[in-house]
């Protein structure tokens, strides 16, 4: 093994890279300067029609080939290990660096960023990959190539990195020094075929978590599925890390060490307060109400966060003040603007139900108009039918998934239903229907791809929209 790395072998030999995409091109980047030296040979397949001959010492899959997939299955019978790029990356990087992995249904990149830029205030030397900016991979060749001496203080390298499913169902080793598991709803079952594999790929953040130095884990434990895994932790004497659970089965504003004689607690206080409790001290962060994000949801996303950090050796005061610095993310409930009266949002990041629901809500107690539409996952929609009910002035269905959405509200009540074709007819339906003091949310609970690229391209439709409309009408 080469000295001050990981788990980075000398020499990698054969390697084949699966994948071309942008995974795969930035571990080709990294690759290709090694070959003739710790690579022997470097083959790059792209997808099922290119077949894989040969033997390889090492095979890096990039996250979108499903490991039930056929090509998946020729590279790891052609190979002596398969990994995936998250994996790859931790092996290469220092080892005095540290590791904070942050996964979870929704939520994920937002507690990423937030978690990246608590760090940074408090004086780390951050790097934020994975799902969001650079591929691991990348940001470990670029520090690798960096003095020492150029890195700021405290010295270590912290990776803060948003672990999808797709990336940790294929690590074996990989031991961040701290990880978040937020929340675990269905989602991603064609690439997973089932939801026990889903969640599955999602725990094995936990899985090397005692190999690393003080580690800690951060479950919220107000979800229902990380409630369990926390009940499963509680009573496994030899799992060698601590554990921070958020909150409890009553929500996020009860102390778990209260509730069933935890160690550590994440909550928020009855004064409002975000409070963390680990390993004997308990640090008051702040108010929620001083915190930018709107919604519930993100108040465990902010202490989830702040615990994380605070794992990590971040001072409380300084946890505290970077909360309150922290801007919502682009297509994350993000303020669109106002026209004649009526505030919009964009939160297109929503793909899935569950996401929409947290949005739906975060209002409370003002009711917004809802876009619901897009590409169909073809998940139940009982819960969001119900939460529209309840929350939502009007809903207007559009796109591919309309026909499926329509069906589902059927039988509402109190709450208008409305269909368009497509999101600009959806959104000129919703400015008819908006009265000066109204909400317009798009939160489409679905994929993008019936009329976009991705969500990205969707939410910037939206804004586009949002822009025209106050360009005529005024704010």
């Amino acid at each position: 093994m080469l000295a001050g790395r990981k788990m980075a072998p000398a020499r990698l030999g054969r390697v084949l890279v699966l994948g071309a995409g942008v995974t795969g091109q930035a571990c080709i980047g990294y690759l290709e300067p090694l070959v003739g030296g710790r690579v022997e040979a470097l083959t790059v397949v792209e997808g099922d029609a290119q077949p894989i001959s040969g033997r390889f010492d090492l095979c890096i899959a990039s996250p979108g080939i499903s490991q039930f997939s056929d090509l998946y299955r020729a590279a790891q019978e052609a190979s002596a290990e398969v990994v995936s790029e998250v994996e790859f990356a931790w092996r290469e990087s220092a080892a005095s660096s540290v590791w904070v992995a942050i996964t979870g249904t929704n939520g994920k990149t937002t507690t990423t960023a937030l978690t990246a830029h608590i760090l940074g205030e408090c004086g780390f030397a951050v790097r934020c990959v994975g799902n969001i900016g650079d591929a691991c991979i990348t940001a470990v060749g670029a520090d690798a190539a960096l003095a020492d001496a150029e890195r700021p203080a405290p010295g270590a390298l912290v990776y803060v990195v948003e672990a999808s499913s797709y990336q940790l169902a294929s690590t074996s080793r990989f031991a961040p020094d701290a990880a978040v598991v937020l929340n675990i709803t269905p989602d991603h079952l064609a690439w997973h075929r089932s939801h026990e594999n889903y969640a599955d790929a999602k725990w094995k953040v936990l899985a090397n978590l005692a190999a690393a130095p003080q580690g800690v884990a951060v479950l919220n434990a107000a979800d229902d599925e990380v409630r369990a895994k926390v009940r499963q932790i509680k009573g496994d004497a030899a799992r060698g890390f601590d554990y921070i659970p958020l909150g409890t089965a009553q929500g996020i504003g009860s102390d778990m060490r209260q509730a069933c004689g935890s160690e550590n607690a994440a909550f928020l206080a009855q004064d409002g307060t975000l409070r963390v409790a680990l390993r004997g001290a308990e640090h008051a962060l702040g108010m929620a109400s001083q915190l930018q994000l709107a919604g519930g949801h993100n108040i465990e996303n902010a202490l989830a966060a702040a615990a994380a950090a605070l794992a990590v050796g971040a001072e409380p005061a300084c946890v505290a003040r970077a909360l309150t610095t922290f801007a919502p993310l682009p297509h994350r409930i993000e303020p669109a603007g106002t026209v004649a009266g009526v505030r919009f949002y964009n939160d297109s990041k929503a793909t899935n139900t569950d996401a929409t629901l947290k949005a739906i809500t975060a209002f409370a107690p003002e009711e917004p108009i809802v876009l619901l539409g897009g590409h169909d996952k073809g998940t139940d929609l009982a819960d969001l039918v119900a939460a529209c009910e309840h929350s939502a002035r009007a809903v207007v269905c559009y796109g591919a998934a309309a026909d499926r959405f329509m069906d589902a509200f059927a039988g509402a009540r109190d709450v208008e239903v409305h269909r368009a074709r497509g999101m600009a007819s959806a959104f000129d339906l919703a400015c008819e229907l908006a009265r000066p003091g109204d909400i317009v949310l798009l939160s489409p609970a679905c994929a993008s791809f019936d009329e976009f690229s991705c969500f990205e391209e969707r939410g910037d439709a939206f804004k586009e929209m949002v822009e025209r409309a106050r360009s005529l009408r005024g704010e």
